[in-house]
């Protein structure tokens, strides 16, 4: 959960800030040689991005399915 109340400007910011590449909301993320490669949904369907690295990613709420806890997992 980022301070920036939910408006996506950390990961923006730190980007600039670092003179490296950006990939925000990221779905999807593969590891290449050197790389990354960020799939992200817009508008009009998906987009895929390769960076190259060091690079800034955000995530999106789809990049990893949630584990939730059983209820004797909790007590």
């Amino acid at each position: 959960q980022a301070i920036d109340d939910d408006c996506n400007q950390t990961g923006q910011l730190l980007a600039a800030i670092l003179d490296w590449p950006q990939g925000t909301f990221a779905s999807r993320v593969e590891l290449e040689d050197g790389a990354v490669r960020v799939q992200r949904e817009v508008d009009g369907g998906l987009e895929t991005l390769r960076l190259r690295l060091p690079a800034v990613l955000t995530a999106d709420l789809r990049l990893n399915e949630p584990r939730y806890a059983t209820l004797p997992n909790i007590m």
